[in-house]
């Protein structure tokens, strides 16, 4: 558990947010959103899944650029996760209240779930031991 690993891990972890917001800025024409049957004329769907992927793509490049400040930028670290945890609880909350989607998209919502809201303490836990010891 170094400080290396954190930055190897939280360097490949930026590539969700980065792949995943290039996809989401093609709007209700993602390939996800096609196969749940999303209207093509959902424009304010269209236009809040572009914005919302466009600033999913910024968080992923913020992480990739913090990767090698990991040791001196704790607050922003702490905030990404925070924002990516505050996610979770969003999804959380579609789960309970809209249920799953269809697979294969469904395994991807778990998986993201559990990153988000386990995962998110364990890396801000983890980061203030690897940094608490350089």
């Amino acid at each position: 558990m170094t400080l290396k690993a954190l930055k190897i891990i939280t360097a490949v972890l930026s590539l969700i947010p980065i792949i995943t917001g290039l996809v989401g800025l093609m709007g209700v024409a993602d390939p996800l959103y096609v196969q749940e049957g999303v209207p093509a004329t959902a424009r304010a769907l269209d236009s809040n899944l572009r914005f919302f992927s466009g600033v999913w793509l910024g968080l992923g490049l913020c992480l990739l650029w913090l990767v090698p400040r990991l040791d001196t930028q704790t607050a922003l670290f702490r905030a990404f996760w925070l924002m990516i945890f505050i996610g979770g609880i969003g999804r959380v909350l579609s789960l309970l209240l809209v249920g799953p989607p269809a697979m294969p998209f469904a395994a991807v919502v778990w998986g993201a779930t559990a990153l988000e809201i386990v995962g998110a303490p364990l890396f801000v836990w983890w980061h203030a031991r690897v940094v608490g010891q350089a």
